[in-house]
């Protein structure tokens, strides 16, 4: 059985949101090597996914989705996780945003930034 560092991740981001591309950018810089089995995607440019994995597009803009193996969709919270998981110095800090007292406000929050951001840029 592969563990997660061995596991194909697909990332499903914004392409048209300049901190998404920021934050992209950040990610595969810190995670180095442990980058290769992460292949970042633009959802505005494969819709295809989108459909074959049931993700609307809206859902697409308001939260972050993995598709893992080719398999399995993570959204949100727990896709940063998994994203976190595969830096090595920042795996504690995946391990204390799953606590659920931490996840809960923290996915509340998450949820009212990109609303913001959304709005703000006139994308809703």
């Amino acid at each position: 059985m592969k563990t997660l560092a061995q596991k194909s991740i697909v990332v499903l981001y914004d392409g048209a949101c300049p901190t998404c591309i920021k934050d992209r950018h950040l990610y595969e810089k810190l995670a180095g090597f442990n980058n290769e089995l992460i292949q970042w995607r633009d959802f505005n440019n494969h819709g295809a996914l989108l459909v074959e994995f049931e993700i609307s597009p809206l859902d697409a803009m308001y939260e972050l989705h993995l598709i893992i193996d080719n398999q399995v969709v993570v959204k949100e919270i727990d896709a940063y996780i998994v994203l976190l998981k595969h830096i090595t110095w920042l795996k504690p800090l995946a391990w204390f945003i799953q606590v659920p007292l931490i996840k809960r406000p923290l996915s509340k929050y998450y949820r009212y930034r990109v609303q913001k951001r959304l709005t703000r840029t006139g994308r809703i």
